[in-house]
C-alpha cells in the first residue's frame, strides 16, 4: 500500500482560514534581507502566510497585520510588493 504524502497547511493571518501551503503567499523576516515575499517558501526567518486574493490582501494592509505579526514598522513598499503579487 502507498503512503499518503501529507500536504503542509497554514493559516491565512488575515481570514485565519487554513490551505494547502503551496495556495498562500508567504512573508518572511530574514536577517540578512529583512522582510521580503519568499516565493521559493524556504528562506529562513518568521514567516507569516496571506491568501492570494484582494479580500485578504486589503485586510492586511488596512489593520497593518505585518507590523503585529514582526513586531516591527512595516515599510509601505512591501505592500505595493504584494499588492503587484498575481492576486486572483
Amino acid at each position: 500500500m502507498a503512503k499518503i504524502k501529507k500536504i503542509p497547511q497554514r493559516k491565512c493571518i488575515a481570514c485565519g482560514k487554513l490551505y494547502d501551503k503551496k495556495d498562500l503567499l508567504r512573508i518572511v523576516d530574514n536577517k540578512e534581507l529583512g522582510i521580503v515575499i519568499d516565493e521559493t517558501g524556504k528562506l529562513n526567518g518568521r514567516g507569516a502566510y496571506i491568501c492570494k486574493n484582494k479580500a485578504c490582501l486589503e485586510e492586511v494592509k488596512k489593520n497593518n497585520k505585518l507590523n503585529r505579526v514582526f513586531k516591527q514598522k512595516i515599510d509601505d513598499k512591501l505592500y505595493e510588493e504584494i499588492e503587484a503579487y498575481e492576486i486572483k
